[in-house]
């Protein structure tokens, strides 16, 4: 049989944000994958050039509304390395307390897109509706759903009294009775183990060789967590367990962040019980000495990255951010290749990809001459001026100040 190229995204029902996957098929078997990223460029890095930390901070938040807390805990480490500056403990155990809530809300989402994306839509409307619980919890701590907005450098914003760590205990026993659910649910469920056991493969060799990160690493048996392995903020003072899983494939993905959640739910009760006394947070200079510093942080879908360069003013020199989603999509090849093309939206949401989290421009290549090289801002922006010319669009008669 003759093989087709199939190409799949950037636009495609399957997918919530714009990639592309070019398939090879054999009949209906995959036997041959590439990925193309790149459709989603926003210039977060560049953007802070132009920012004052205390805006950067806010900024990089928005990143991404799933795990905003875990973009501007791990900018704010890495500045606070560079400055030189120790927040108080009870920062750092509130910083704890917002991640972990957020972890549990991020778990539960991908579990219902991934029973969406099986076809099981029961089980994404339960799994969402109980994800409110920590919705609802997120907002009455912080203010907000989405990026929350409790850190600043030198600490956080708000303090957790009495009255709310009652709340939030309260709420902790309503989520861990459902999560017994659904940890019943991903371990026993037949339709849902025959959709996932043995599909969408990446064994602990190749999780290793292509840098995979998170839950889909740990899926394939490789025990590996920031939090233990390098800890931050408090995490040194928390007892927890690594949840690891040998299945290597979709299935052990999702047994991964079902346990991982329990996990979650008894960092949250240790950090209530165990939170320290102090100030939320310590003066932090406005202008930050040179220096630069690399931040590791265990965001929900696996190490986040940044890494900020002072040159001594009130704004980064350079920011660098490596969202897990960038560490994982090196691996789509090999755990596409000798599925169905029926498995692949569940194969790609199985790392629980954030593609705008991912993008990022470092080169322009000119199609006419083949060159490619990296570009400065001055440039870049003439770039597209003279590109848009060339479609007949020009600009010069705009009011630049209107």
């Amino acid at each position: 049989m003759a093989r087709v190229e199939i190409p799949l995204g950037p636009q495609h029902p399957a997918l919530k944000e714009p990639a592309n996957f070019a398939l090879s098929l054999d009949g209906e078997r995959i036997v041959g994958a590439a990925v193309n990223l790149g459709y989603n460029h926003r210039g977060v890095e560049k953007a802070c050039e132009a920012r004052n930390f205390t805006q950067c901070l806010y900024f990089l938040e928005r990143i991404c509304g799933i795990c905003s807390h875990s973009h501007s805990t791990a900018f704010s480490m890495t500045v606070e390395e560079v400055a030189g500056v120790e927040i108080p403990p009870r920062a750092q155990y509130i910083r704890v307390l917002i991640g972990e809530l957020e972890r549990l809300h991020s778990h539960m989402l991908w579990l219902g897109v991934a029973g969406h994306e099986l076809g099981f839509d029961t089980l994404f409307m339960l799994s969402w509706r109980d994800r409110e619980l920590v919705m609802d919890l997120l907002a009455s701590i912080c203010g907000n759903r989405v990026n929350y907005g409790i850190n600043k450098l030198g600490g956080v914003r708000r303090d957790i009294d009495e009255t709310v760590k009652e709340t939030i205990l309260k709420v902790m026993d309503q989520f861990e009775e459902a999560l017994k659910y659904y940890i019943s649910l991903a371990t026993t469920e037949t339709t849902l183990a025959a959709r996932t056991l043995g599909v969408g493969i990446l064994s602990y060799e190749d999780a290793v060789t292509y840098g995979a990160q998170g839950p889909t690493s740990r899926a394939a048996g490789l025990d590996r967590d920031i939090r233990r392995d390098e800890p931050y903020t408090a995490y040194a003072d928390i007892p927890f367990q690594v949840i690891t899983d040998t299945h290597a494939d979709v299935f052990g993905r999702v047994v991964v962040r079902a346990l991982e959640m329990v996990e979650s739910c008894k960092i949250i009760r240790f950090v209530l019980d165990n939170m320290p006394d102090g100030p939320l947070s310590v003066k932090f200079p406005r202008k930050i000495p040179p220096g630069e510093a690399l931040g590791r942080y265990e965001a929900p879908r696996g190490e986040d990255v940044h890494f900020v360069k002072s040159n001594g003013t009130d704004k980064p020199e350079r920011v660098k951010v490596r969202a897990p989603t960038l560490a994982n999509a090196a691996s789509y090849a090999v755990m596409l290749q000798g599925n169905y093309l029926a498995d692949v939206p569940i194969i790609v949401a199985a790392i629980d990809p954030c593609f705008s989290c991912t993008d990022r421009a470092i080169s322009v290549v000119d199609n006419r001459s083949g060159r490619e090289g990296s570009l400065d801002w001055k440039a870049l922006r003439q770039y597209s001026i003279d590109w848009y010319r060339n479609q007949g669009v020009a600009f010069d008669g705009l009011n630049r100040k209107g």
